[in-house]
């Protein structure tokens, strides 16, 4: 029980390539392959913040990955978008390419993150694409930086479901990072599974990424911050505060997403969600895509792509 209550907590761990190219064992978690050159950029306290840059345009995107995820999840996005845009995808401190260490995690923390890093590529007429714990990160650096944002594309975000104070206490304690360090084999299979509608075979590279993990020497740090980010997660809600966003705001959900509402807290539907977010904010577009779980832009990229161009270009 314990283990199906973390499978649909977590968002996994997604990177593109092939199952053959992928390899069985990594030394660090920067030597599993991108899609696109990887570039770093140094920020305070020297901490490096590794991310794919593709495309020019007069707009940019900035792609904040998920809960157990990292930049290569947006692959098809940036692919089907470079043409017309300049699209930036990173990897948060504690993933990926990017620093690893004892990092506080929470959505403010990443919120500073972002901004520092828009500062630093002198990046101008931003718009922010984030997908679950992302969507929250992009929502909260909304907030707190309105200046450097133009638009705001939440991908089946975390923050739209609210929780009472005793679910959040259980988020808290039910996640650990020897519960991320102890997941099987099996239990990997099962968790990408939760996150879409119908498992696509181009998915499978996801899994055996994610199994590779394992052997790396940084892999400890990745473990730690999942809690950390969970965490903050529920330590600092936006439900509240989406009232008070300035840029215009699309919403993607797929219809069937198996991770929101959290199906043992709360059930319901995922429309219901959507809508009671999406309706809190001022210049606010919603979309529902069909026949999609919870890894939307991944299940079901052009229908995504299309809405997001169609949005920037309004």
């Amino acid at each position: 029980m314990k283990y199906v209550l973390y499978s649909v907590l977590v968002s996994v761990l997604l990177i593109t390539g092939c199952v053959s190219q992928r390899p069985t064992q990594v030394r660090t978690m920067a030597d599993i392959g991108y899609p696109f050159p990887v570039r770093q950029v140094v920020l305070d306290n020297d901490l490096s913040v590794a991310y794919m840059d593709e495309g020019t345009g007069d707009q940019t995107l900035l792609f904040i990955h998920g809960l157990g995820s990292y930049a290569p999840a947006w692959k098809k996005n940036m692919d089907g978008l470079k043409n017309e845009f300049r699209c930036i995808a990173i990897d948060l401190p504690g993933y990926g390419h990017s620093s690893k260490g004892d990092y506080p995690g929470d959505m403010r923390f990443y919120a500073d993150i972002v901004a520092q890093l828009i500062h630093k590529l002198d990046l101008a007429h931003v718009t922010l694409v984030g997908h679950s714990m992302g969507g929250q990160i992009a929502v909260t650096t909304g907030l707190g930086y309105p200046e450097l944002i133009d638009q705001l594309v939440l991908v089946a975000p975390a923050g739209y479901e609210q929780f009472t104070n005793g679910q959040r206490q259980w988020f808290r304690e039910i996640l650990t990072s020897d519960a991320v360090r102890l997941t099987t084999v099996n239990q990997i299979r099962e968790n990408f599974a939760t996150n879409f509608y119908r498992f696509p075979k181009d998915a499978e590279f996801m899994i055996q990424d994610r199994i590779a993990m394992r052997t790396a020497d940084d892999f400890r740090w990745y473990c730690d911050i999942i809690p950390k980010n969970v965490r903050g997660m529920v330590n600092d809600p936006v439900y509240d505060f989406l009232p008070n966003l300035t840029m215009p705001v699309l919403s993607l959900f797929g219809e069937y997403d198996n991770l929101i509402p959290n199906r043992f807290l709360n059930g319901g539907s995922t429309l219901e969600i959507a809508r009671q977010g999406s309706s809190r904010i001022p210049q606010s577009v919603l979309i529902m895509i069909e026949k999609a779980g919870h890894f939307v832009q991944f299940e079901k990229s052009d229908e995504v792509n299309a809405a997001i161009r169609g949005f920037l270009k309004a």
